[in-house]
Formats: C-alpha cells, structure tokens, sequence
C-alpha cells in the first residue's frame, strides 16, 4: 500500500476508534475546544467580493465524490490557530509532500485537469492540496476553514495550494515547499479560492 494511502487510512481508523493519536504518522487528533470560531481579522489578501467560476477539475472531482464537497454550513468558516493546531498542519504537509510523487494529469490519467485525492501514490498539486484537505477534516479541522486556493506562480503558471483560515493569518500549505507562511510571505498572485460566502463557493481574489 502507497504511503499516502496508509497516512489516510490511519487518520480514518484514528477518527473512526476516536484515538488520540495516529501511531504511524504521528498527528494527534485536535480537541474541540480548538475549533472554537475566533474573531474576524483582517483579510491577509484582496477580495474581488465577485463570484468566480469554480475550477473545471473541481466540478469533476465533486461530481465523482460528492459526499466531499459539502461542508456543514454550521462549520466554523475560521480556526483558533494553537500549538497543536500548527503542529498537525505542519505534519501533514511534510506527510503529503514526501508521500506523493508529483506526476502531470496528462501523464498520470491521459486527461487535463483530473483532481482525485492520490492514493496511488502520485499527482498534481491540486491533488496534494486534497490529499491535505481530506486529512485534515478527518483529524477534527472544519472542511469550511480548509480552502482551495487558485495562484499563479511566478506570475504565469497556475497552481494550487490550501490556505487555512485562523485567527492569525490565512495559512498556506503548498506542494513546493514543507515550510507553512502566512499568505503575505509568498510571491504569489492570488486568483480565486473557495469561500461559502459566494453564490458558487468560490471567490475571485483579484
């Protein structure tokens, strides 16, 4: 069994038993009192306030799996970021990021834009940033406060990563790199994110 695989259905079974911990990866499941919705701070990022078009691949991957695009409306849409909070994000993204080999949609499935969690082992940075997301809900972080974030990198290529929003700053956990910033640390240019605030659940940033 791939790695990623494993991670995730330790996370499952961590969830399921409602364990402390998950033994193998070594991310422990949050309390409640964690989840507590913190106040509003200010936007780390600019908002068109427009509804934006959600991503083809994403539309597809909701088709296939509906059951994981519907967070609960009485989610909190924010987190209060904790020492173990900001622990587990960061085991996480390390977890991901040396499990999944990165491998084009072309390549991998003979198609563009095929967005699946990667249990197989690899994908495209869309399919970290599910992979992320999909532990992270399991192990007690409301799906709301998890975004898919659209950028362009360098200015020019499209990529994905997932931001978390807490009481500190909008956090971003990215394929490219282990370490987790605030979205005033990156180069990026921000294009669009989900936000259950829009009429599609998705939020033009530029």
């Amino acid at each position: 069994m791939r790695r990623l695989a494993k991670h995730i259905g330790m996370a499952v079974m961590t969830c399921a038993l409602s364990a402390c911990a998950a033994s193998d990866t070594g991310i422990s499941a949050i309390q409640p009192a964690a989840l507590v919705a913190a106040p509003a701070n200010p936007a780390p990022m600019n908002r068109s306030g427009r509804d934006a078009r959600a991503p083809s691949g994403y539309l597809g991957f909701c088709s296939r799996n509906p059951q994981e695009c519907g967070a609960d409306s009485s989610q909190p849409d924010r987190i209060k970021l904790t020492g173990d909070v900001l622990a587990m994000l960061e085991k996480v993204n390390i977890a991901v990021n040396e499990a999944v080999e990165p491998e084009d949609d072309k390549v991998h499935y003979g198609v563009n834009e095929f967005w699946t969690v990667p249990t197989d082992g690899a994908g495209d940075c869309e399919d970290y940033v599910l992979a992320k997301r999909k532990m992270l809900s399991l192990l007690g972080l409301p799906e709301a406060a998890l975004r898919i974030t659209v950028v362009l990198d360098h200015g020019t290529i499209r990529h994905a990563v997932l931001t978390v929003v807490t009481d500190q700053g909008d956090l971003v956990l990215d394929s490219l790199k282990n370490e987790i910033v605030t979205t005033d640390k990156t180069q990026y240019v921000w294009v669009e994110r989900q936000d259950r605030a829009s009429r599609t659940g998705w939020m033009s940033l530029q």
